[in-house]
């Protein structure tokens, strides 16, 4: 893999960062993860429109030349040096203050580092065999404005993974402070019931997902009343349908919770509907 550092192309063998990097010492960055397919970013405006939102409340200094069109020219940039850009692709950019400080930073100013990866399919697809997932009630997600951002702070989600990875589950679904079911480990979550799909606000403390919003928007058009609204684990156990979103791999259909099961008919419907909207973009 070939970096892009500030602009700069680098081998993975060669790339070093030091260890007053701010991103290693405190986890101080933001990031963006999206899919590249079909010689477009999906949804670039939207993800564009969130990391600058995200730099603004931590309070990162953006730099003049940080608009739409020199981003994607970096990321474009970075697909062809990885030889990725007539493929399907996973891309993360990732913004970091720049070293100095303890807790308190000498300087506002960024850097950013571009990285890509080969996906396998160009258009969104729904997983043949549904999920398992269960609770992860060890440790809370707090509702607040930090929790709506993607940030290189990924204790909560580390320590959810091993959980998973331990109780040989696909998906952990997180809890705010309320205990309420806020998002999975690498997704906003949907619950089904009926004609009526309900997701957790993001007063809830879950992120402010990219997929989330294109869902919310196509969902209405399919006929379904779609509210923001606080889930508990009981109300999991009465849905008729469970799925996740992200803008990598788009929509995930849940088949099992504990010993619920679920059904996938309106993840069919809707990962069809996705691809539409993606294609007319």
């Amino acid at each position: 893999m070939i970096y892009n550092y500030n602009g700069d192309f680098i081998d993975a063998n060669k790339i070093t960062l030091g260890v007053a990097d701010r991103a290693f010492q405190y986890g101080d960055s933001v990031f963006e993860s999206m899919k590249f397919a079909n010689g477009r970013i999906n949804f670039w405006e939207d993800h564009y429109f969130r990391l600058m939102s995200s730099m603004r409340i931590l309070r990162m200094e953006i730099p003049m030349d940080f608009s739409p069109e020199y981003l994607e020219e970096q990321i474009r940039n970075t697909l062809t040096e990885n030889k990725l850009s007539e493929k399907a692709a996973r891309i993360r950019f990732q913004v970091i203050r720049k070293e100095g400080g303890l807790y308190t930073p000498n300087s506002n100013d960024v850097n950013f580092l571009i990285s890509v990866s080969e996906q396998e399919n160009a258009t969104y697809t729904l997983n043949e065999k549904g999920l398992k997932v269960d609770l992860f009630k060890d440790y809370y997600k707090q509702k607040s404005l930090l929790s709506n951002i993607k940030s290189g702070s990924a204790v909560l989600y580390t320590v959810a993974s091993i959980f998973k990875k331990e109780n040989a589950l696909d998906e952990c679904l997180l809890l705010n402070d309320d205990k309420m079911v806020a998002e999975a480990i690498s997704a906003n979550v949907f619950v089904v019931k009926g004609k009526e799909i309900f997701t957790p606000p993001l007063t809830d403390g879950c992120l402010k997902g990219v997929m989330r919003k294109q869902v919310l928007e196509i969902l209405p058009k399919m006929g379904y009343e779609v509210t923001e609204k606080s889930i508990s684990p009981f109300d999991l156990q009465k849905a008729d349908e469970l799925f996740l979103t992200n803008a990598s791999k788009g929509i995930q259909w849940v088949e099992k919770y504990r010993k619920k099961t679920f059904v996938n008919d309106v993840s069919q419907a809707l990962i069809g509907r996705l691809n539409i909207k993606v294609a007319l973009a």
